[in-house]
């Protein structure tokens, strides 16, 4: 597989090339950078489009040398060119338009048809679909990620992509690695949405330069910039759990170079509900707190853009028996009860610099320190986790020869020490450090046209992995108008944290057993895994309203798999390294189109396949849906004068039957059936907007009201042999309904 790769990394020879271009990038009015800008030498067919990053390149034309940048909603600008070097082109809004009307002509969720990498970006139009608490709860209207709960007792939230949890997402803040290790399982709640400016969505191996870790594909959120961010911005929120949230933003521009804004949030959840009668919690009481300070210093004329965050967290959750009372009841069999305190300090920065007299090349630097503690007990068992993290990143672009081939290379250095202790039917401290230093180059060739390849690789050595190599290509090519075609293949390794990412099993009375195979990670050897993609997009016009069908095939091919096998009885879970085949098999196909102005409609069907051999055999993976279907229609009125606006927003989610872990050596009051049935989930959100800096919104969860039967096997003995709460399909609390607000000041 190797030999494979190396000749793809020289399939394309680095060509000479004489003809000129020119390079530029698009902003708006707010500096905000401009999607799909249309480029194009006045007079001639020779046009582009601005990418995700605002950027463009265009061959130089003989015929002209007037270039006309256009956006909807936006006045034309016209540049006569008379110079080579990067243009930093500014669109005015058009005078009979209002503020609010141009965000309203991008779009909330952007496929790329530009990068060879399959990315999509969700904007904040999209996040504010729904209410979108914290980053977990924001994927309800996107079909390429699958929310589920991870078990019926902590509340907690986890995601899916390609049909694979998410440790084998390598989910990033701004580039910077940030959910992993001990915050894997409750790091993305630990995200307000009102932070986050903007997230993008890569399917497949990703890119070197982020790291060896992903398998299945990356999420990287952007944060808000204070350089242009809101004065003051408030977000109030409350539901029919008694679950209260309060996030506000103050921010100061310094200077015109120097900005800050400080984020604070703070929540809560108070009520006891106990809807399915079982006298266990349907949802955990506690609080957060949530603080963090962002500068941002951006000198244009000298190059230099710098990030500087500094970020604090404490967050207490009380799940169980609805009479569990910590201060009598902790670690004893007088009723059932956990707690999970959680504290968090980060501390991290970037710095970037563009050569001035060499636009085409740039350096940028990563630092980053997390503290992560976590104190936790489910019952009688007890988890304790604190890892101390560092993270560093040197990153250098340049060109080769020309501007069609570009390449990134650099070093980065992570350094992890863990303090884990675990007590369930044994007590052992398995405290360790993990380091690792790599090396990556990632070459970029582009023809302007109609194809392209990114070709990277990285030599990392690893104190517990090894010195491995990592493999990544992604093939990009247009082959009509408006159409693209990508492929894609790349290797991930990581060290499974089989305790931290699979913490929904303390909350069952299974006895836990590790089976050695002499490896460096709790007796296991790492998790190696192929992922092989290939999709589809084909935007066109139906009807005369702008349409677009997208197909996905991916594949990820297990080497080896830290196992974890909850079927070969359901009074234990076994961790082994595989033996045999683990593959996952992802099928999506979606449809989008604008039925009429301001009304849009998107479709998606999803077919897993997903299949270990455990010690039992080879079985599907358990609570793992095989069909999906999803569908999300949102209107919105004309914006009048002053801003005001009505926004409707319905999303469906339809899940097929589910394999259930095994149970039928139970007693017949505690077996599960075979299959979990199918159903069906309905949220709904009305917005409305009173002006450009107030509105008000109101919405529905689970609307249809259904509930899954038996969700605690033997809540009626929690501390029996039988008791099991993390096999759950469906969800829990049943309907829910919110309302809240939002204030800005400009």
């Amino acid at each position: 597989m190797f030999k494979k790769i190396k000749i793809l990394l020289f399939l394309f020879p680095i060509i000479s090339w004489s003809q000129q271009t020119v390079e530029g990038i698009v902003y708006d009015d707010l500096n905000e950078v401009i999607m799909g800008a249309t480029v194009f030498w006045e007079g001639t067919d020779v046009a582009t489009t601005s990418d995700e990053s605002g950027k463009f390149i265009i061959k130089k034309s003989d015929k002209s040398s007037v270039l006309v940048i256009s956006y909807l909603g936006f006045e034309s600008t016209k540049m006569t060119i008379t110079s080579e070097k990067v243009l930093s082109i500014k669109l005015k809004s058009a005078n009979q338009l209002t503020t609010i009307e141009l965000v309203k002509t991008k779009k909330s969720t952007e496929h790329s048809m530009f990068k060879a990498t399959n990315v999509q970006t969700m904007g904040q139009k999209e996040l504010l679909k729904a209410a979108c608490c914290n980053i977990s709860e924001s994927f309800t209207t996107n079909p390429s990620i699958d929310v589920n709960y991870s078990d019926a007792v902590t509340g907690n939230k986890q995601i899916k992509m390609l049909g694979l949890t998410s440790p084998y997402i390598l989910i990033a803040e701004e580039n910077i690695p940030s959910v992993r290790g001990a915050s894997q399982a409750y790091g993305l709640s630990f995200v307000p949405g009102t932070w986050v400016e903007s997230i993008q969505i890569t399917k497949g191996a990703g890119s070197v330069i982020n790291g060896y870790e992903s398998i299945s594909g990356q999420i990287n959120y952007e944060l808000l910039k204070p350089a242009n961010d809101d004065q003051f911005f408030a977000n109030a929120y409350a539901d029919m759990s008694e679950r209260y949230e309060l996030n506000t933003h103050f921010n100061n521009k310094l200077t015109d170079k120097l900005s800050t804004t400080l984020f604070v949030h703070g929540s809560a959840r108070l009520g006891k509900n106990d809807l399915n009668h079982d006298h266990f919690l349907d949802n955990p009481i506690g609080k957060q707190v949530n603080v963090l300070n962002r500068w941002q210093y951006n000198d244009v004329e000298s190059g230099i853009v710098s990030f500087l965050n500094l970020r604090y967290m404490k967050d207490d959750k009380q799940a169980g028996q609805m009479h569990f009372n910590p201060d009598t009841d902790k670690l004893t069999t007088n009723h059932w009860g956990s707690e999970i305190e959680t504290e968090k300090f980060e501390f991290s920065n970037k710095i970037g610099y563009v050569f001035k007299d060499i636009p085409y090349q740039s350096l940028g630097f990563q630092n980053s320190f997390q503290s992560h503690t976590q104190n936790s007990y489910f019952g009688l068992n007890q988890y304790n986790i604190d890892q101390k993290s560092y993270y560093s990143n040197l990153l250098f672009n340049s060109i080769i020869s020309n501007t069609k081939n570009k390449f990134t290379t650099g070093i980065n250095f992570t350094f992890d020490k863990y303090k884990e202790f675990v007590a369930v039917n044994f007590a052992r401290d398995f405290s360790r450090i993990d380091n690792s230093v790599g090396a990556f180059f990632e070459y970029n060739y582009d023809n302007l046209d109609d194809f392209q390849v990114v070709a990277g690789i990285r030599l990392d050595n690893h104190n517990r992995l090894g010195t491995f190599l990592t493999p990544r290509v992604h093939i990009r090519y247009n082959p009509w108008k408006d159409a693209v075609l990508r492929t894609s293949i790349g290797r991930g390794k990581r060290a499974a944290n089989i305790f931290a990412e699979n913490q929904q099993l303390f909350a069952s009375n299974r006895t836990f057993s590790i089976q050695n195979n002499n490896g460096k990670l709790y007796g296991l050897n790492p998790e190696i895994a192929w992922n092989y993609g290939l999709s589809f997009i084909q935007n066109f016009k139906l009807f005369g309203k702008e349409a677009a069908f997208i197909l996905d095939y991916y594949r990820t091919d297990f080497q080896n798999q830290a196992v974890v096998d909850v079927d070969f009885s359901p009074q234990q879970v076994l961790f082994y390294d595989l033996n045999g085949k683990s593959v996952a098999n992802s099928f999506q196909a979606e449809f989008n189109v604008e039925l009429k102005k301001h009304l849009n409609l998107k479709t998606a069907y999803k077919y897993y396949d997903v299949n270990t051999d455990f010690t039992v055999g080879n079985l599907q993976k358990a609570l793992q849906a095989k069909n999906r279907f999803f569908a999300n229609l949102s209107y919105e009125t004309h914006i009048l004068d002053k801003g005001q606006q009505w926004k409707f927003d319905v999303t469906y989610n339809w899940l097929g039957k589910q394999r259930l872990p095994i149970t039928s050596s139970n007693p017949s009051q505690y077996q599960l059936a075979e299959f979990g049935e199918a159903f069906a989930v309905v949220n709904a959100q009305i917005t409305r907007t009173f002006s450009s800096t107030f509105e008000m919104y109101i919405g529905g969860e689970n609307m249809g009201n259904y509930k899954q039967n038996n969700a605690i096997v033997g809540a009626d003995n929690p501390f029996g042999a039988y008791f099991d709460s993390s096999m759950i399909y469906a969800p829990v609390f049943g309907q829910m309904y919110y309302a809240g607000l939002r204030f800005k000041i400009k």
